[in-house]
């Protein structure tokens, strides 16, 4: 009798576990019919997510209260659907330049109102009451900046609850006790699954509730959904997840709320190639996050072995975003051999709308144990410092675009003088720096910290230029490569 109950245990969550596959996939190839076309930036506000909330406070079959007020005086507001027992509570964007996951809540929302997936989103709504708390920090978010109003970070005031917004995040944990929770985050796209190539797309962190970093059955719970999650991941970006440090952060409220009795489910979405709006990875948190709701729903998580968890690579930070490896640099009549490691940074406009690049040297030296988005082996070429050259510049819509651009940089010439440069215009989109009339260049020198423009050579003909931080073939039309923009010198 008993070998007979286990073996019906065993099909029952080989069952479990194929449907789970079945919906993951389902989920992936349909998401675009859920994704929420307003969204499609980063640099999303406040005052864009209002028209989408209002949305769902007039649909019946969900309910939306206004819990809490930021320091500047934007809502709060909890979107809550689903009449079962066991409350998830997920939350976006307690980061202000973090807001991979508010999208992602928007498509998911979207999914879940639709009269699509009916079997599956049955499961899901009548075990699990689910709640959701989209962009903690409105006011952060305002100027695309980490920390709140107050000028502190709202995860590290789990205990003081000093800002409007960690107030309003412990009231709604507390109100709902929470069985569990998601904390959802961005993490820098410089971060790598350990010792790989590959970027960390995912992170994912079970918290620890104390030093000890004791397991307990509410920090079991949430290691297995990440296993679960992990599996659906590798599926859509083999080698791309990592697992984020454990390390007891008594400040913080992931770990709070796990001491509190939730099984907090730390994600961070970090980097994937060619994907700077982070779209593909907002895509990836739709499918993995749906997919582990229908998970704890029909409890299929359970058996997953918590050592699996450990399996999932450590979090590393040895990414960068343009590698130029063995590459020959002349100093005080010496030549020597170094590898480039090159980080394209963002400039935020006046707006917090938009952006441009500064591309700097990050590193240089023996880099071999680093990792770049794009890799470029210069053995045999030789560093070739930029010059000054006439450019024919326009001015149009789009600002003051060089036209003869390609000839300049055939010629070894990365800048060109201009009388007057607006203050309103912040940068080239021509693979050209602009220069005042008196501009001189300063004495060409590699170093860590400095725009990153040069050319290369090869036997003596110039073959590539890096112009802040991006290069070129000199081969190939620079308009049909990966270029963002130069800089305005003053």
């Amino acid at each position: 009798m008993r070998k007979n109950l286990l073996l019906l245990s065993c099909l029952f969550l080989n069952l479990m576990a194929i449907q789970a596959q079945e919906l993951t996939e389902r989920l992936y190839e349909t998401y675009e019919k859920y994704k929420e076309p307003s969204l499609k930036e980063r640099r999303i506000k406040h005052q864009d997510i209002q028209p989408l909330i209002q949305q769902f406070r007039i649909n019946p079959k969900f309910e939306v209260n206004r819990v809490g007020t930021s320091i500047e005086g934007r809502s709060l507001e909890l979107i809550s659907v689903g009449k079962g027992d066991i409350d998830v509570f997920l939350w976006s964007q307690m980061h202000g330049d973090e807001p991979t996951a508010t999208q992602a809540i928007f498509d998911i929302l979207h999914f879940l109102e639709s009269p699509d997936f009916k079997d599956e989103k049955e499961r899901i709504l009548n075990e699990l009451r689910l709640h959701f708390l989209p962009m903690l920090n409105p006011d952060g978010a305002e100027l695309f900046q980490r920390r709140n109003a107050l000028g502190i970070d709202i995860n590290r005031d789990a205990l003081r609850l000093q800002s409007p917004e960690g107030q309003t995040l412990k009231r709604v944990r507390d109100s709902l006790e929470a069985d569990f929770g998601f904390n959802l985050h961005d993490q820098s796209r410089y971060y790598n699954a350990e010792l790989t190539d590959k970027p960390a797309t995912i992170s994912y962190l079970a918290t620890a509730y104390n030093y000890e970093k004791e397991i307990n059955e509410v920090r079991s719970n949430a290691m297995k959904v990440i296993v679960f999650m992990n599996d659906i991941i590798q599926k859509y970006a083999p080698g791309q997840v990592g697992r984020y440090s454990d390390d007891f952060e008594p400040r913080a409220f992931g770990d709070n709320l796990a001491k509190w009795g939730t099984s907090l489910i730390l994600i961070e979405s970090g980097g994937y190639q060619n994907d700077l709006e982070k779209q593909e990875i907002r895509k990836l948190n739709y499918v993995s996050i749906l997919s582990a709701m229908y998970s704890i729903a029909n409890k299929s998580f359970q058996d997953i072995p918590i050592e699996r968890y450990e399996e999932i690579p450590r979090n590393d930070r040895k990414m960068v975003d343009l590698k130029i490896e063995n590459v020959t640099y002349s100093l005080e009549g010496k030549k020597f051999i170094l590898d480039l490691g090159i980080f394209r940074t963002e400039i935020d406009d006046a707006t917090h709308q938009d952006f441009h690049i500064n591309g700097i040297i990050g590193d240089q030296g023996d880099l071999s144990t680093y990792y770049g988005y794009e890799t470029f082996d210069a053995t045999g070429y030789n560093i070739v410092p930029p010059k000054i050259g006439n450019g024919m510049v326009e001015a149009t819509k789009d600002g003051f675009l060089v036209s003869n651009a390609a000839t300049l940089l055939k010629n070894g010439e990365a800048f060109t003088r201009l009388a007057k440069i607006p203050s309103k215009v912040t940068f080239s989109p021509s693979p050209i720096h602009l220069v005042p009339q008196t501009y001189q260049l300063p004495e060409f020198k590699l170093q860590p910290g400095k725009n990153a423009t040069f050319f290369l050579a090869k036997e003596g003909k110039l073959t590539h230029a890096v112009i802040n931080g991006f290069i070129l073939d000199l081969g190939k039309p620079w308009t049909a490569q990966q270029f963002r923009n130069a800089l305005i010198y003053r």
